[in-house]
């Protein structure tokens, strides 16, 4: 089957518009019609070359991504046809050690290592293997990914604001609710407010936190966490003294959203002793991080996180349910949407950092 996509051929230059083949869906496979897909930070670094797992072009990119199933392979059995559909990141197999231990997010089963080097053989560009980004590359008309990736959704919730949920919100709000469990009444301070660090000031809110500082470089951004609970707002600088002038001692939880070595150290230190501090952000490759011992010894936590921790089944459709209910703030997360030729155009204001969200809608 032929489709349309946005092909990566070269690190650091604009992605093609082209014509590519996708497979019909193999056994335990389905294929996805996208209508809506966000630009996310990982998919600039795939661009940039600075990617862990985008080494081999081409490359189809974006994995942020919702849409109605096509078609299903043989031995489906948990969507149809129709069906409306959000596409997780990660599909867990549930045998391996780290799905047995409950850490699905970890799964290191052949399945989810494949998808993260690109994916299966299933799409070609003139008769070329093309990768998808962890084997999903939304920036397509079409993707086709295991069923365990596939989360149902209403048919009534938006394809451009259930997108986020697969990835900037789940990943956000995650860190607060399943890696910090941030306590009702708590403080948490909040660095970095783009995609991802808003969707940590919105799970704050839905843990009740009372103060919930929100930093950035950025004041247009430090408006927008305004909006969406942040009690009080920095323009970064010296976080640790900053902080302190709001919240005697420090708070009780930080978040590094930014994914810079020297930034997690200053939240990490912005904490008071039996703090806890979660890096959100994906660093680069090689990045060092120093901080003082003696900050760890007052029984301080420093923890990390992928995706929010999440199991999808889970936290997705639970997510769905409080935008629904208007808990959840996605239609202001999403400042403009694009066509598919537009895709460069949407990297180029994310890069800018003048949007929250683009979303690619089909």
């Amino acid at each position: 089957m032929l489709m349309r996509a946005a092909v990566l051929t070269g690190f650091r230059e604009p992605m093609e518009i082209r014509e590519v083949e996708i497979a019909d869906p193999g056994p335990g496979e389905v294929r996805v019609r996208i209508k809506a897909s966000g630009v996310c930070g990982s998919d600039l670094k795939a661009i940039d070359g600075k990617s862990p797992v985008v080494r081999r072009l081409p490359y189809i990119l974006g994995h942020e991504s919702a849409g109605v199933v096509e078609s299903v392979g043989e031995g489906v059995t948990g969507v149809r046809p129709g069906d409306h559909v959000i596409i997780a990141m990660s599909g867990a197999c549930g045998r391996c050690r780290q799905c047995g231990a409950g850490r699905f997010h970890l799964c290191s089963g052949p399945a989810r290592m494949t998808a993260i080097m690109g994916g299966a053989p299933r799409v070609t560009l003139e008769g070329q293997e093309t990768r998808r980004f962890i084997g999903i590359g939304s920036f397509a008309e079409y993707a086709l990914v295991s069923e365990a990736m596939c989360v149902k959704i209403a048919t009534d919730a938006p394809f451009d604001a259930m997108c986020l949920l697969a990835c900037g919100v789940v990943t956000g709000v995650g860190a607060v609710l399943n890696v910090a469990r941030v306590s009702p009444g708590s403080s948490v301070l909040v660095v970095g407010c783009g995609g991802v660090g808003l969707n940590v000031v919105q799970g704050a809110v839905l843990a009740g936190a009372t103060t919930i500082i929100a930093a950035d470089v950025a004041e247009q951004k430090l408006k927008l966490a305004s909006r969406f609970g942040a009690t009080h707002t920095l323009l970064a600088g010296d976080l640790p003294a900053q902080v302190g002038e709001i919240t005697r001692g420090g708070v009780d939880y930080a978040f590094d959203a930014t994914g810079v070595a020297d930034v997690l150290g200053q939240a990490f230190a912005a904490t008071q002793p039996g703090g806890t501090t979660v890096m959100v952000g994906s660093p680069p490759s090689g990045a060092a991080l120093t901080i003082e011992p003696g900050l760890l010894f007052a029984s301080r936590r420093l923890m990390g996180t992928q995706g929010g921790d999440a199991a999808p089944l889970r936290d997705l459709p639970m997510l769905a349910a409080q935008y629904l209910r208007g808990r959840l703030d996605l239609d202001g997360l999403v400042t403009e949407r694009l066509p598919l030729s537009d895709v460069n155009q949407a990297v180029a204001h994310v890069r800018e950092g003048s949007v929250a969200r683009t979303v690619i809608v089909f």
